[in-house]
């Protein structure tokens, strides 16, 4: 692997490194979330995440088409469905009348959907994560419903390299909050996954 670091708002250098780079893949893991949560904060926090949701993405569509990719995979949260009966399938609506902080992070989120499940010329996979925890995180254990492991989390995006039809897939313990069906059958993807101990 060659690292290459660079502003994701900057459109030009972007394109230019995706291009070069002429991957038939393309994995959008980018976050602008804080090491650590500082509640006091995390309206500003969630502000810039919304933003490089909407623009960060749409750098990253333009420049993989330009590069001819074949596929996008993309994260995205599992925990903003709209009030209504549980588990959510991944067709259910998203909370678009949410107010306050959680407006923002729906906006962002559907904003980046749209992206990359709308923009023709690839195949575009959305993982709708649950509340990431496990090393790296802002948790080590489970909180909250739809919980997933760190590492579940990124088998789940190796996975969605070669299996999946293009679509949205939640990616979360099966708690009963979201249905977790579609990535089970369609990705192989198995919530318990785990990284050997080192």
């Amino acid at each position: 692997a060659k690292p290459v670091v660079l502003d994701v708002f900057d459109a030009a250098a972007v394109q230019a490194a995706v291009v070069a780079a002429r991957p038939e893949v393309l994995i959008h893991q980018l976050t602008d979330l804080p090491q650590r949560l500082d509640p006091a904060r995390l309206a500003e926090a969630l502000e810039r995440n919304a933003r490089l949701r909407v623009e960060g993405t749409r750098n990253l569509v333009a420049a993989g088409r330009a590069a001819g990719i074949q596929r996008l995979i993309a994260q995205s949260i599992c925990f903003v469905y709209a009030p209504g009966p549980e588990p959510h399938l991944e067709a259910d609506p998203l909370n678009l009348a949410a107010t306050g902080a959680e407006a923002v992070s729906v906006r962002g989120v559907a904003a980046l959907e749209r992206l990359v499940t709308e923009t023709p010329g690839f195949g575009g996979l959305v993982l709708r994560y649950g509340r990431l925890y496990g090393p790296g995180t802002w948790s080590e254990a489970p909180h909250g419903p739809a919980p997933v492991h760190v590492d579940a989390a990124a088998e789940a995006a190796l996975l969605a390299i070669r299996n999946g039809r293009p679509g949205i897939y939640n990616i979360a313990e099966d708690d009963g909050a979201v249905s977790i069906e579609r990535a089970r059958r369609e990705l192989g993807w198995n919530p318990a996954f785990r990284l050997p101990a080192a």
